[in-house]
């Protein structure tokens, strides 16, 4: 049930951050942590939440640590490794391809975006 699923939304814009919490609201995902940059994301992802981050839906371009910058921490700390990832950028899609296929990125969704585009990606790893 993804009632209970904890998103973790990192963009250094609020206004991205809110229309990404409304397409999760949407989809019955309200428990949602919100990081303005990477340095705050990656604190909160040391932090123990109730329940647990099971999703990071990231911008790409942000101050103090970039999302491939946060995805690499990531993906080389045993205890997170497997939550799915999801890049939110305004990049290529060729730099975006070579970048990403190094660090094991789960999904990318481009910007601007429809909501819906985003609500099939995370329902798609969230496997509904």
């Amino acid at each position: 049930m993804t009632e209970n699923i904890c998103v973790l939304v990192v963009d250094d814009f609020s206004t991205m951050r809110r229309i990404i919490k409304k397409v999760l609201k949407g989809i019955q995902i309200e428990n949602v942590v919100e990081a303005d940059n990477g340095i705050s994301a990656w604190e909160k992802l040391n932090a123990q939440t109730d329940p647990p981050i099971e999703l990071i839906i990231c911008d790409w371009n942000m101050p103090g640590m970039t999302g491939m910058e946060l995805l690499e921490k990531v993906r080389s700390d045993e205890r997170l490794s497997d939550i799915p990832f999801i890049m939110v950028t305004a990049e290529g899609k060729d730099k975006i391809d070579f970048e990403t296929g190094k660090a094991d990125l789960t999904s990318y969704i481009a910007k601007p975006f429809k909501s819906d585009e985003l609500e099939e990606k995370i329902n798609r790893i969230l496997g509904k």
